[in-house]
């Protein structure tokens, strides 16, 4: 069978109905398996793998990832697998037949509105991790790469956040779900030595990024003249990086080896407020749309983030691009799409 583009692949259903599509003569330095392949960060990461001329196995479940963030066309060293990590029977027949050298386990619930909503599918994920480890140790992968976050360190008690000293104040479901995989990585590094690395995410943003995400979700309210709407007086502060300066560091770190069973925040260290972000946001795109303050939220939205990205920094041997650069880039190549419905963070 063949794509529109002319590339070949094999169309496979197993007993969950999951579709698997396999391009046949793959080319490969090493195998290399992505969870969540479909969402923000696993595409792009899939992209740069496959440019690097790995042999790529994206994975998911589109909960929350996106079919138009897949390649337009397969090349011969990029898999597609429609799975769910919480299914062991489906995710044990992929990784028992491909026997990775690496894998990426990026595969979440994600978004503020949608975990803070749906805490008992966040608490699913628990059993993906453990699908997963359990899956590395019996089939020889070098190393598991576990995608953690900034939500780990709740509301911080030290700034900047360290990944060794700043204590973890886990309190919703979704940072108690990373904290908890965070240990179940580390202890199969002591039980079974599996190496990892544990990547602390900051937030990211780029190009196919979601309206769940404040960025793109300001970028669309003020390209549709909307009003943009924010939490309490909008004086939280985030720091934001760039989706190429994550990929790059993440690709180092594979390639020298680094950060092995340690953790690395990954995130810019400059700090913006809600308030002011979605006025820049305003002013890039010339728009007409309002700032709308709406009540503060009762939980789920922490004062201040700020990493220390020393580690991520020396890895890259420069300074993260800045925010009003990284926008312009984004601004360059998103089509205005239909504004949500109702425009909250």
């Amino acid at each position: 069978m063949t794509d529109s583009q002319g590339s070949s692949f094999l169309v496979l259903h197993s007993t969950r109905h999951i579709s698997i599509f396999i391009h046949i003569n793959s080319l490969r330095m090493f195998k290399i398996l992505i969870t969540g392949g479909a969402g923000f960060i696993g595409s792009h990461l899939a992209k740069k793998l496959i440019n690097e001329k790995h042999f790529i196995v994206s994975l998911d479940n589109f909960s929350s990832g996106k079919r138009e963030n897949l390649p337009s066309s397969f090349p011969k060293n990029y898999q597609f697998i429609e799975c769910d990590v919480n299914n062991y029977q489906d995710l044990s027949a992929i990784m028992l037949a491909h026997k990775f050298d690496y894998v990426f386990h990026y595969a979440a619930v994600v978004g503020v509105q949608r975990t803070l909503d749906n805490p008992l599918m966040v608490l699913q994920d628990i059993e993906g991790i453990k699908n997963v480890l359990n899956l590395c140790k019996n089939t020889g992968v070098k190393r598991v790469f576990f995608s953690s976050s900034s939500e780990v360190y709740g509301e911080p008690v030290e700034f900047p956040q360290n990944e060794h000293t700043t204590p973890l104040n886990s309190k919703l479901p979704y940072a108690i779900v990373k904290n908890i995989g965070e240990a179940f990585v580390k202890s199969f590094k002591k039980e079974h030595d599996l190496d990892y690395t544990i990547f602390r995410f900051f937030n990211t943003y780029g190009p196919k990024q979601s309206a769940d995400f404040v960025i793109s979700k300001f970028i669309k309210l003020a390209r549709a003249n909307e009003d943009i709407t924010i939490y309490g007086d909008g004086l939280q502060t985030r720091t934001f990086c760039f989706i190429e300066d994550n990929l790059e560091a993440t690709i180092e770190i594979l390639k020298g080896k680094l950060v092995v069973n340690d953790v690395i925040n990954l995130g810019s260290d400059i700090e913006m407020t809600i308030l002011d972000l979605a006025r820049l946001v305003v002013e890039k795109t010339n728009s007409t749309s309002k700032i709308i303050h709406l009540p503060a939220l009762e939980k789920g939205d922490m004062t201040r983030r700020k990493p220390d990205n020393t580690k991520m920094k020396q890895i890259l041997g420069r300074e993260l691009l800045p925010l009003s650069e990284g926008l312009d880039r984004v601004l360059e190549v998103k089509t205005p799409p239909n504004p949500p419905q109702n425009g909250r963070l």
